[in-house]
Parts: structure tokens; sequence; C-alpha cells
């Protein structure tokens, strides 16, 4: 058996791009035989995994699931949106939430945890996918709902059943025994999620630096008037209140109907069931959100490729 260097195990990382862990892994199962190493990388798709990491992966799918009242949303990324009609990728997005509603939020437990169809662990599994699908892909947050009463979940451009661009869950606590009647108001309500983007629940949840920007934004707005101070001050507080109750889920219009504030279209609800019903929790992922999506000069890349100077 060759020695296993510090040297051989980087070299072997530069050819293949795989983690120094899976590299010294390699040399060991191959008896230091650096080529037979390379081929136990590739055969076990972390050479082909490694080469594509540093590649951004901003679109996917974001999968929902919902059994009783809990529910479970993931966001899996790929680098382009073809993947996304992948029924294999369609598939993992779809069993990777099961496994959420499990495991929890934490993506390093979910990663862990072992795959529903068996092959491993999750992260044995997206390996192998990467390596198959020829793109880089990645578990990138999860996230759980529950309620006393019901969840409700929306998935907007959907790809494959609960499976889309947009993924919303809606918890409602209440004990109305017309479970069908409190999941329909929360599938509304997820759809509006969808749709009108709030920030938080309740005008009291949203974030204090955010509402200190607006103010920051109004005051400057508002000093522009030439008005007295007391006025401006007045201005500044109705503008940061406007804008917190147009950004909070039970302030805001409700998109069904135009009119109706959405805590009324609860609390109607509510009347006509006979019991209270109460909004507890919402969690909206959008794919991609808040990922820096690297441009590319598609020419430039040509040339290159090419070799033109």
């Amino acid at each position: 058996m060759a020695e296993i260097t510090a040297a051989l195990v980087k070299d072997l990382r530069d050819r293949t791009g795989a983690g120094m862990m899976d590299c010294k892994k390699a040399l060991v199962e191959t008896g230091g035989d650096f080529e037979q190493a390379v081929d136990w990388l590739r055969t076990k798709g972390l050479a082909a995994a490694a080469k594509k990491a540093s590649r951004t992966a901003a679109e996917g799918l974001v999968g929902v699931v919902v059994q009783g009242n809990r529910g479970a949303v993931v966001e899996v990324n790929s680098e382009t949106d073809f993947v996304a009609k992948n029924t294999q990728f369609q598939h993992f997005v779809g069993e990777v939430a099961k496994v959420a509603l499990e495991t929890g939020e934490d993506v390093a437990a979910l990663l862990a945890a072992s795959y529903p169809a068996g092959g491993g662990t999750v992260q044995e599994v997206l390996t192998n996918n990467i390596a198959t699908i020829g793109e880089q892909q990645a578990v990138r947050r999860a996230a759980i709902v529950e309620a006393t009463g019901v969840v409700a979940s929306y998935v907007h451009n959907a790809a494959a059943p609960d499976r889309g661009k947009i993924g919303v869950l809606v918890a409602l606590d209440s004990t109305a025994a017309d479970k069908e009647a409190l999941a329909a108001l929360g599938k509304q309500l997820a759809m509006h999620v969808a749709a009108a983007n709030p920030l938080a629940l309740n005008a009291d949840d949203i974030d204090a630096a955010l509402l200190e920007r607006e103010r920051s934004i109004a005051a400057e707005k508002a000093a522009a008037s030439g008005k007295p101070a007391d006025i401006v001050e007045r201005m500044v507080e109705g503008a940061v209140k406007k804008f917190a109750g147009e950004q909070a889920l039970m302030s805001q219009v409700f998109v069904m109907d135009g009119k109706t504030r959405v805590s009324d279209v609860v609390a109607a609800e509510a009347k006509k069931l006979g019991a209270d019903i109460s909004v507890s929790r919402f969690v909206r992922f959008q794919l991609g959100e808040g990922i820096e999506k690297a441009e590319s000069d598609f020419a430039a890349e040509v040339a290159a490729a090419a070799g033109v100077a």
C-alpha cells in the first residue's frame, strides 16, 4: 500500500475538486492508488458533485407537505429551471419535505436523516442526484408550522403537486368542529400570503429596523414639504403606520375581494363557525429569494471556451 501523504491527498483534491476527507477516504479504500482513487470518487459521485459546488444554485423548487395539524415547507435549489421539470428532482423535493416534517427546521439534521425510499441519508441521495442530473443542487432551508386547528398550504406556479415556485403554510388555531370550512379559509389565506407577501402577522411584529428605515424616508419627504414641525411629525407617524398596516397580514386588504381586511375575514368566519379562529403563524418560501445570481456574459464564455482572446 502506497503511503498516503498530505501532499497526495491535496493532489487528489486538486484533480477532482472533492473534499479533503473524501479524498483521504478514497486513497485508503484504494490502497493509495491515485488513479483508482479518482475513479472511486467518480463512482461515488463525489468528484462530480464537488466540481459543481461553486456554481450558483438559485432555481429549483419549493415543496410543501401537510399531515394532520402539522406542515413542512422546504426549498431545494438547482442551477437551472430545467431541473425543476426533472421527475427525479421533483420526487426528491417531495421526499425531503416529508423528512423535514419529522426532523424539523435544522438543515444539517435534515441532510443527515435517512431518505424514505432508501439509498442512505438525504445528503447521500442529494450527492447522487448531482452526479446523475449533472447540476449543483442544495437543500437550502426548511420550516415547520403547527396548529391546534388546521394547517393549510398553497403552492404557486406548481411544477408538480405541492411543488412550485412559492410555497405557503398558514396555521389556524381553533376548536371549530367544521374542519373542512376551516381548511378552506386557511387555503384562501395561504393564497393571499402568496400574492401579498406580508412581512409579519401583525403590525407590532414587523422588524423595528425596517420601521426605522421607513421612518427616516418619511421624515425626509415630510421635511421637504416646508410644513411646521408638529405637522411634519404627524405626517411621519402617519406614513409609518400606513406602511406597517400594508405589510402586516391581519391588516392587509384581502386579495380575494379587494376591500375587506384579513382580520375581518377571519372574524366573520369565526362567527359563522361558532368558534374563535386565530391565525397563529404563516410561512412563505419564494424560490431563490435572497440569493445573488451571478451575472453571466454568454458571448464571453463562448469566446473563452473557444480560446479566442
